[in-house]
């Protein structure tokens, strides 16, 4: 099976866009860094770490500390595809991402994006 480029992709490089995408809309990088704690479990001393070596998406969710087991509630659709029916785990794991990234842009509560 041929991996996704994404999956090499540094996390770093990536993250930015999240930011500028949120804060168009009058969100916060405090924001995306929450989300992107309670979809991993990676705490914001360890995300800068992450961001500063510049780690791929697969190494990002692989050593994942503690993936939210509330992510299964993420629905709808990222790119054309329902993030629910994403078979391969990585990509499934990046979409769930992209799409707590959309909602929050889209004005959506904390706590409705983080399934409280």
């Amino acid at each position: 099976m041929t991996k996704h480029r994404i999956y090499t992709t540094n996390f770093a490089s990536v993250y930015p866009h999240y930011v500028t995408k949120a804060e168009k809309k009058g969100r916060t990088k405090a924001e995306v860094d929450e989300i992107i704690r309670w979809l991993t479990g990676y705490s914001q001393k360890k995300l800068k770490t992450i961001l500063n070596d510049k780690t791929d998406f697969e190494t990002f969710f692989a050593e994942a500390p503690q993936m939210n087991p509330s992510r299964n509630l993420i629905k709808g659709v990222v790119c054309g595809i329902r993030v629910e029916d994403i078979k391969e785990p990585t990509m499934r794991e990046i979409r769930y991402l992209d799409k707590l990234i959309d909602e929050l842009a889209k004005g959506k509560a904390m706590e409705k994006i983080l399934r409280k």
